[in-house]
């Protein structure tokens, strides 16, 4: 469904389970990124209504799933840590178009959006699946099935506001991209990471 051109290698998770307070920190800034992300998408955009009112659900279920982590962090008595830069979320901006028209660029933001979801909800199911910790599993694959909406409703959004542009081209080349770069990652216990 996803078709990502590289699958995350299971032993990620290894890595992931070496430092739990590490990929929930940086699990819980992801989520208020994501929130922060729709709000600009409304902000932006604040005359496309249908796009206003899903990307408030959106970023309201981000900020519950920053509530969700933030309360896992507590309950085992670790602590939030400051804010990581996530470089491959970087990486991807760089990729968006920022040239043409409005829409263009609303279409490649929200492909560019599209993206982000696919990979966390990739990783999401590595950690479900590979995970010992049972509350780690479940919670992320409960999460999983969230980003896996959120997915499919940036990428339908791209397909309804284009004018001019080739969605499927483009995506293909978002996925030919993200590919290119997700080699770089995996090594740490980062969502993206």
């Amino acid at each position: 469904m996803l078709g990502l051109k590289l699958a995350t290698d299971p032993r990620w998770v290894n890595i992931v389970e070496s430092n739990i307070e590490e990929i929930l920190t940086d699990h819980a800034w992801c989520e208020q990124k994501a929130a922060s992300n729709a709000i600009s998408l409304v902000t932006y955009n604040s005359e496309l209504e249908e796009l206003v009112t899903e990307m408030l659900v959106i970023a309201r279920e981000e900020l519950e799933h920053l509530q969700m982590v933030h309360d896992l962090i507590k309950k085992r008595g670790l602590k939030l840590g400051r804010e990581r830069k996530d470089h491959y979320v970087n990486e991807l901006f760089k990729f968006m178009k920022k040239d043409g028209s409005r829409k263009d660029a609303l279409c490649d933001r929200l492909l560019f959006s599209a993206m982000i979801e696919a990979r966390s909800c990739e990783r999401f199911k590595v950690l479900s699946e590979n995970i010992k910790d049972e509350e780690l599993a479940k919670f992320y694959r409960d999460l999983m099935i969230s980003e896996a909406g959120h997915y499919t409703t940036f990428l339908g959004f791209a397909r309804k506001y284009t004018d001019n542009i080739d969605i499927d081209k483009r995506w293909k080349e978002w996925i030919e991209f993200e590919g290119s770069i997700i080699t770089n990652y995996g090594k740490n216990e980062t969502v993206h990471g």
